[in-house]
């Protein structure tokens, strides 16, 4: 039928409504299931990676290639659960990484601080049987919306709040979990929605984009370059400043790959100082 995509503020509810929305439909909710999967399939180690899934990369990660491993390994994972169809992916760029196709709903769970606040605190007090301090409570949740947003920024260079990410901006500070499960199915259910072949082809090219992208990362000669990486049907497309005739062989080894085409990208000489 569809994906849908929901980005979420702590304590906003998008997890419950997700669920929710999941039993509703149907569909495969996908959350957790992100990381295991990428663990058993690729071998990674869970601490990092469990590290690296919602938390901007540090200064040291950013230059480290095994970092580019890891969260180009979390994007594949993603696309891939995508293109299996009638699922609803949470966080993880979800909304940029598939963008532009028509069958796939981007939403987006606010709500105001404080209730953000309070609702978090009512959670771990049901669940644990202790009230945490509020104004630590306060400060997890501004950290977490500023390592999401910091994560986004430099993954993809756009803004996490940017409503123009999105096809659907929910404020729950006045609706409970039901209304907005039902806001979201009657979306979905819309024949609009529905998913098509040239949709399937969109994901299943970015699914090998991505994949030839952990090829890429992992293989020796060619992991500490930036290779841009694009797809349609089977012919892939390479642009980079070196390595490329590595890349190419390296990317025709990926299963589903027909065609490699490259770019070579020249660095401009830096200019003499001229005082």
């Amino acid at each position: 039928m569809a994906i849908v995509t929901i980005s979420h503020q702590m304590g906003a509810g998008g997890a419950e409504i997700g669920m929710k929305l999941g039993q509703r439909l149907g569909y495969h909710y996908v959350d957790q299931e992100i990381l295991s999967d990428a663990v058993r399939r690729y071998g990674l180690a869970e601490d990092k990676l469990s590290h690296l899934d919602e938390a901007k990369p540090s200064l040291f990660e950013r230059f480290d290639t095994e970092t580019r491993h890891y969260i180009t390994v979390l994007q594949t994972t993603l696309l891939e659960f995508a293109r299996a169809d009638d699922v609803i992916i949470m966080g993880r760029s979800g909304q940029w990484l598939l963008r532009g196709i028509p069958h796939v709903l981007r939403v987006r769970i606010i709500a105001p601080l404080e209730q953000r606040v309070r609702r978090w605190i009512q959670r771990t007090t049901e669940q644990t049987g202790e009230t945490p301090n509020q104004r630590a409570v306060a400060e997890l949740v501004r950290r977490d919306d500023a390592e999401k947003a910091g994560r986004t920024r430099y993954l993809h260079e756009v803004d996490i709040a940017d409503p123009g990410l999105y096809d659907l901006v929910i404020n729950t500070a006045k609706l409970i979990p039901e209304m907005v499960v039902q806001m979201i199915e009657q979306i979905v259910r819309r024949p609009e929605m529905a998913t098509s072949d040239s949709g399937r082809r969109v994901v299943a090219s970015r699914v090998l984009a991505s994949r030839v992208q952990v090829a890429l990362a992992t293989d020796p000669a060619t992991r500490r370059y930036r290779i841009a990486v694009e797809a349609e049907d089977g012919v892939v497309r390479l642009e980079g400043t070196a390595s490329l005739d590595r890349a190419v062989a390296v990317a025709q080894a990926v299963p589903g790959v027909r065609q490699v085409k490259t770019q070579q990208i020249d660095i401009p000489p830096i200019p003499p100082f001229v005082a």
